[in-house]
């Protein structure tokens, strides 16, 4: 499941974000996402819809503790059981959360999100899945064992993006215009041969699982690339990560553009430019366990 997918980091995805790469450049997207992407998390953090401050918060799918962080930040009296295939992952986040001092407040769990028996992960009042559950081969089971995990009253919060962001002008570069968008097509269909979740409703799911559905939320994102640095790198892991599992799939003059924006000695590298923004959507749904 989880990640046979040129869709970068954006999240702390179910099991393993990315199982099959498992290399550093996949930690530091993870890092970099969570650097860029920081404002939004805590809106919706802000924004979900509880009825007292959570006590034990589940992180499903954590990756390196984007979600986690924000929710310890948000919540100074929880404490977060983080959920990753990934040993790599759940020893990097360890690491932060003894360098932010609030190691005694993280319980890290390794475990494959798609087997049928999960861990006990005791009785939460909040379990937050960021980007995680469009990689599960059974969602609705999942989302079964999350509902009858949570105390009565617990709220569940998926969050989703909406494909891999964008980050270049529609009319860039100019020897091969709109070459994101056509690499991003050709990431889109391998990615529905293998993740026929990511896009999905899961209001209805989150329904027929048991869930009262109590909120939706798409938030825009639009961040100037002028805003910080960490972009461009963001950027460029992104699409270098993409570059790996569709090379076959563009034509040899795309290819080469796109080339030619990795390539960090190259004067026309991503690095290089000041036009880059951070473009997609994250929708949330709050649900809750009546």
């Amino acid at each position: 499941m989880n990640q046979a997918h040129p869709h970068t980091p954006h999240h702390g995805a179910s099991h393993d974000h990315h199982h099959e790469h498992g290399t550093d450049d996949q930690v530091e997207i993870l890092d970099l996402d969570a650097e860029v992407l920081a404002e939004h998390t805590a809106s919706i953090t802000a924004w979900l819809p509880l009825h007292t401050g959570p006590h034990h918060i589940v992180d499903l799918g954590c990756g390196t503790g984007a979600g986690t962080f924000a929710l310890l930040d948000r919540f100074p009296d929880a404490h977060v059981t983080a959920v990753d295939a990934s040993a790599e992952h759940l020893q990097r986040l360890r690491t932060k959360a003894c360098t932010r001092s609030v190691q005694e407040r993280v319980r890290t769990v390794q475990a494959d999100l798609d087997e049928a028996a999960w861990p006990d992960l005791g009785s939460p009042d909040l379990v937050w899945a960021s980007a995680s559950m469009h990689h599960m081969d059974h969602p609705d089971r999942a989302l079964r064992t999350v509902h009858d995990a949570l105390a009565p009253g617990g709220l569940f919060a998926v969050v989703e993006l909406a494909g891999h962001p964008r980050f270049l002008p529609e009319n860039a570069p100019k020897n091969r215009p709109g070459l994101e968008e056509r690499v991003h097509a050709a990431a889109d269909r391998l990615q529905a041969e293998h993740m026929p979740h990511r896009g999905a409703d899961w209001g209805p799911m989150l329904t027929a699982a048991g869930f009262t559905v109590e909120g939706e939320r798409t938030i825009a994102v639009n961040i100037e690339g002028s805003r910080s640095e960490a972009i461009g790198r963001y950027a460029l892991g992104v699409l270098q990560r993409i570059r790996s599992v569709i090379t076959e799939r563009l034509s040899p003059e795309d290819l080469a553009a796109l080339d030619q924006l990795l390539d960090t000695s190259s004067p026309h590298s991503l690095l290089r430019r000041d036009d880059l923004t951070v473009r997609t959507e994250r929708t949330v749904w709050a649900a809750r366990r009546t």
